[in-house]
């Protein structure tokens, strides 16, 4: 368990009902002082958590800068219950609309992930249409990855793949991050098309800054492009980092990711 989590202890939060219902894991710091901006809201990428490095950063910048920050973990994630082969675009989505609910902070800025970064857009459009919750300030994509499963994964999924997608409803493959394989299933490929927001204008509503790595294995640069020409109603920034990986966890890219929500938060 990382520092951040043995300083603050994790709360817990039951979103769904029924079979359903799964305990969603979170970390909410508090304001401190008279600091008076958004409450920073991290949103992790695909099989990553709110003890990643990134995550650990940014609460650090909002307990530095006397900002709130919640984190949470997606279910079949981190400390989150729920199997994390029943997870999708669109569960994942409600249990960050769920907790963010539950805390009722006045005003967000969000930084997402990877995945995390296909989320936020998808939050921003619910929120868009409620009257209960919080002004989204802006948001920072770290690596956005919208619309992976049908942009970056179908189009490149091999016979064997799509014979067991079709025959097991799922299909495996090695990971780089990690020893234990990728495992995408039917139910996430399937939702996620209902989840796609490269289709058409994106209103957020707010500034967003993006950050990219031009080495990015996972997430080609030119994805992040695409993502630019999805947001013409909106204030963004687009910023390529020539020598970042899918990652952009080395101390230059965290300070790139600090300044980032500075210039959002001003």
């Amino acid at each position: 368990m990382s520092e951040a989590n043995l300083t603050h202890d994790q709360e817990y939060l039951t979103v769904g009902q029924g079979e359903a219902a799964r305990e969603i894991a979170y970390i909410a710091r508090s304001q401190s002082g008279q600091a008076g901006g958004p409450t920073l809201v991290w949103l992790s990428g695909y099989r990553s958590d709110m003890s990643g490095s990134k995550a650990v950063e940014l609460d650090k910048f909002a307990a530095e800068n006397g900002l709130a920050c919640l984190r949470l973990d997606y279910s079949g994630h981190g400390l989150s219950g729920g199997k994390f082969t029943d997870g999708t675009i669109s569960r994942w989505l409600e249990e960050a609309l769920a907790v963010i609910l539950h805390k009722a902070p006045e005003r967000i800025l969000i930084v997402g992930s990877s995945m995390g970064g296909w989320i936020a857009l998808r939050l921003a459009q619910e929120l868009a249409k409620r009257q209960d919750g919080p002004k989204v300030d802006g948001m920072v994509l770290i690596a956005p990855a919208p619309d992976f499963t049908s942009d970056l994964i179908e189009p490149n999924l091999t016979k064997k793949e799509k014979a067991s997608l079709v025959e097991h409803g799922y299909f495996e493959e090695q990971s780089a991050y990690s020893p234990e394989p990728n495992i995408y299933t039917r139910a996430l490929m399937e939702d996620g098309r209902d989840n796609s927001v490269l289709k058409g204008i994106i209103e957020t509503h707010c500034p967003v800054h993006i950050l990219q790595g031009m080495k990015d294995p996972d997430v080609p640069y030119q994805h992040a492009m695409k993502l630019v020409e999805h947001l013409p109603a909106d204030d963004v920034v687009l910023t390529l980092v020539r020598d970042g990986d899918h990652r952009l966890s080395r101390p230059q890219d965290i300070a790139r990711m600090f300044a980032a929500v500075k210039g959002l938060i001003r």
